[in-house]
């Protein structure tokens, strides 16, 4: 259940890229216990209905024995009801807004899980690394108001900041699809911040730091996940994206035989980098094979017992273990731009 259309396209394509080199993998070593693995795409055109329409389909007519998907928090959250109800376990790769795993009340969703960091431990991240290793102290944040990760993300930021000692001088608010940030960008401008924060996806956040580069904004420009697609080069320019950074769940240039492995057999099939969602996408698809050999079936219930019990798992992303609320405890990285290249700046563990 992926965003194959629509305005998160790029992350869909690339995760189940990445997916369906991890089940072909299996398949062609003989598959599990002599069985191939069937990958059946539905596609959920970035909105959340439509991924509630497309895990209905899957879970009921289709008879999936698990669900991967969606990347956005937003659609993923969609979904999980429909995963509890069906009893069919759901693991998404690259949604990470808490609410996904945990609900409001505190009750854990005992039918979903994902490979991805949520968004407390990327907003700290983020939040420490402007502190230490940027040494700023006011900071601008600007927020997709559509967006259920951007707003997590940025409260996450703003308490860390906060806590370590920095102000927040302005917050202004955008929605997708919008195309000039002009305006608004001269309102936090003139709040005269140390830093701008956009968590936001590449869409809309490639526009903005162009416009403004445009009008003269130089400080650092920073942001969350939703940034890393190729796209965002394309639509901000190489120039524009100097002298900005963005947490993610993994950086090619930090070396890893499992890494290594992987990249290089992405390139071979797809002809290009992978970006963090396809390798949240392969690592989604080789947690869900894991689960399937220890479970030693193709029962949803099984299955699911297995997810919970994932522990010391070596994905391309790092390892992972299954914390009690299904998240996975694991690093992340801060990527730099230099020249439209991405850099690895520096990993930084769970505290």
């Amino acid at each position: 259940d992926l965003e194959l259309t629509g305005n998160n396209a790029s992350y869909g394509t690339s995760t189940a890229n990445g997916a369906q080199l991890a089940f072909d993998e299996v398949n062609s070593a003989g598959g599990i216990n002599g069985k191939k693995i069937e990958f059946v795409k539905a596609d959920n055109k970035s909105e959340p209905a439509e991924a509630a329409n497309a895990i209905t389909k899957l879970t009921t007519s289709d008879k999936v024995s698990v669900v991967l998907g969606a990347c956005t928090s937003s659609n993923t959250m969609a979904m999980t009801q429909i995963a509890d109800d069906q009893k069919v376990p759901l693991v998404s790769s690259f949604s990470t807004n808490p609410k996904v795993t945990v609900n409001d009340d505190g009750s854990v969703n005992p039918y979903v899980y994902r490979v991805c960091f949520i968004d407390p431990f990327q907003g700290t991240v983020m939040g420490n690394f402007a502190t230490n290793t940027l040494k700023v102290k006011k900071v601008a944040v600007y927020i997709d108001n559509s967006s259920d990760y951007s707003k997590g993300l940025a409260h996450f930021f703003e308490e860390s900041f906060t806590k370590n000692g920095g102000q927040i001088v302005a917050e202004e608010a955008y929605l997708q699809k919008d195309s000039d940030f002009k305006a608004t960008l001269t309102k936090l401008a003139a709040a005269n911040p140390d830093m701008i924060y956009v968590p936001g996806y590449y869409e809309e956040v490639g526009k903005i730091i162009k416009q403004a580069r445009d009008m003269g904004i130089t400080v650092p420009i920073t942001g969350g996940d939703g940034w890393d697609s190729s796209k965002l080069v394309d639509i901000a320019g190489p120039d524009a994206l100097n002298n900005t950074y963005f947490t993610n769940h993994y950086s090619v240039q930090n070396k890893t035989p499992e890494a290594d492995k992987f990249i290089s057999a992405y390139k071979d099939k797809y002809g290009q980098e992978p970006d963090a969602a396809a390798v949240l996408g392969y690592d989604a698809a080789t947690m869900i094979i894991d689960a399937i050999k220890r479970a030693g079936s193709a029962e949803p219930e099984k299955i699911n017992a297995a997810l919970a019990a994932t522990k010391d798992l070596q994905l391309v992303s790092g390892k992972i273990t299954i914390d009690k609320n299904h998240n996975p405890v694991k690093q992340a990285v801060i990527i730099e731009f230099k020249d439209g290249q991405q850099l690895f700046k520096q990993a930084i563990s769970p505290e």
